[in-house]
């Protein structure tokens, strides 16, 4: 290591003579033995920060930094740790350098054949809870080329057409014509879903009367909620902009705006931060990628001056696009094939598109065909409401939270939060602050968010949290931040 690199961070630790100074002031009030030590800190951290600046500068000067004294190199060395040390144990602010980072986050469209398999799985759910509270959902579906399959496991008291649900289901997001990947009209539906397991159902819900906060976990599990100050919502940036250009596409295409863009399509966004410890700092669009399906008719250079005019341009904030955002639009060129003719789908493959955007961190456990007696959809829905509600307090710009389950057991087995770093208390007084104001176990929260109602197939496109691209919907209830008491 070289000594002008060695000098740098001594440089810096020179202001802690000010820093120090300043400590042994507001610590005045207190006993004469606590500024007694301040003042010898400040006495000894000014002391060897100056002549070792002075003693580095002068030596930088006189020496060729490749043929630098390995014992000067070891003195910078032990007085930069020593120096560290001592601004830690006062409680000073660490020095945080700031780098420059690029994070990418991408979403897909509801014409996607994975999200419309996800929408047809969730409208099952409300099915079922439009008429029994009570039902046990486990409702999977798969589609294709010319069908769409519903299996897994329900138990309820629920009777209605499944058949039909699914069929509008396709019909809403757009699929009236074969030519555009399915026909909800004529494509084949299959039934292939049975009860649920008794073993199941038992682990869950001991007795008819059991209370709510005796009834257990409906699996075993770890989950998370994340929130982060660089978006209204809470919400990432990058997740943001990329759910946004996706809903923008389904709005210009069902208002008439652009109607010759077709269901399905796909959307990425990176973003360049300044990233300073913990704390996230968005600083403009780097490159934005859209590809969406079309009908044959559409030029590829017409395609383009829509999108931006009528998708990106509303959609992202001018100040974060400069000159040098690279756009990518239709890279592949023509897209007339889509939805579960372009590609199979399947429920519970967008995972990262439904949460955070590849910010925070998933327990891998699928949201949608899941009634919320299954903590993978309801704990990670109450760790987003943690998270939201532990940054919209001031408490931190970034939170993560984690808690997990075993089946049949009510409590949560461990709940762990951390703040980046950017914590106005320590972590360890935000998570007794958490464990004062929720109540974690898996009974309780299904009624503290009020999700025994028929509100889940609009979760299923767009994301399940942050409401970025849709209006503000009560329905969302884990996004109404707690006020918090402390």
């Amino acid at each position: 290591m070289t000594l002008r690199k060695m000098a740098t961070p001594l440089l810096r630790h020179s202001m802690l003579r000010q820093s120090l100074a300043r400590a042994a002031r507001q610590s005045s009030s207190s006993s004469q033995q606590q500024s007694s030590t301040s003042r010898l800190a400040v006495a000894v951290a000014g002391g060897a920060a100056a002549a070792a600046v002075a003693y580095a500068a002068t030596t930088v000067e006189s020496e060729q930094a490749s043929c630098a004294p390995s014992s000067v190199v070891s003195l910078l060395q032990e007085i930069n740790t020593k120096l560290t040390a001592m601004q830690s144990v006062l409680g000073l602010p660490a020095e945080r350098e700031t780098e420059l980072i690029m994070f990418t986050s991408e979403s897909v469209n509801e014409g996607h054949p994975d999200k419309l398999a996800d929408q047809v799985s969730d409208s099952i759910v409300d099915a079922c809870f439009a008429q029994d509270p009570d039902s046990h959902v486990a409702c999977e579906t798969c589609t294709g080329t010319g069908f769409v399959m519903i299996f897994g496991e329900i138990t309820t008291q629920a009777k209605f057409d499944y058949e039909a649900v699914v069929r509008e289901t396709i019909k809403g997001i757009g699929f009236d014509h074969p030519e555009k990947g399915l026909d909800y009209k004529t494509c084949e539906v299959l039934n292939r879903l049975h009860a649920q397991s008794p073993q199941i159902g038992a682990a869950v819900k001991r007795s008819k009367d059991v209370r709510p906060e005796e009834i257990g976990a409906g699996d075993q599990g770890h989950m998370f909620g994340y929130a982060t100050d660089e978006t209204p919502e809470l919400m990432p940036l990058t997740h943001s902009l990329a759910t946004g250009l996706g809903y923008q596409l389904t709005v210009v295409r069902k208002n008439g705006t652009l109607p010759l863009l077709r269901p399905d399509g796909k959307t990425q966004v990176t973003v360049e931060y300044e990233k300073t410890g913990g704390f996230l700092k968005p600083k403009r669009v780097h490159t934005i990628v859209i590809s969406t399906q079309h009908d044959p008719k559409y030029t590829q250079e017409q395609l383009k001056e829509d999108l931006m005019e009528h998708v990106i341009k509303p959609l992202i904030p001018a100040h974060l696009l400069d000159d040098k955002t690279i756009y990518h639009i239709n890279p592949s060129g023509m897209f007339t094939i889509g939805g579960p003719e372009g590609d199979g789908g399947l429920t519970g493959r967008k995972i990262i598109i439904d949460t955070y955007g590849g910010w925070g961190a998933h327990g891998g456990g699928a949201f949608s065909g899941k009634d919320p007696t299954k903590v993978d959809r309801s704990a990670a829905y109450y760790c987003r409401w943690i998270a939201k509600s532990i940054v919209a307090a001031g408490l931190a710009s970034r939170c993560i939270v984690q808690v997990s389950y075993a089946i049949g057991v009510p409590e949560p087995l461990s709940v762990f939060v951390d703040t980046y770093g950017t914590g106005r208390k320590p972590d360890p007084e935000i998570l007794d602050i958490v464990k004062n104001n929720f109540d974690l176990r898996a009974g309780m929260l299904v009624r503290e968010l009020d999700m025994l109602k028929p509100k889940y197939k609009k979760t299923a496109a767009y994301g399940h949290f942050g409401n970025c691209a849709r209006p503000h919907d009560p329905d969302f209830t884990w996004e109404i931040p707690k006020k918090l008491l402390y």
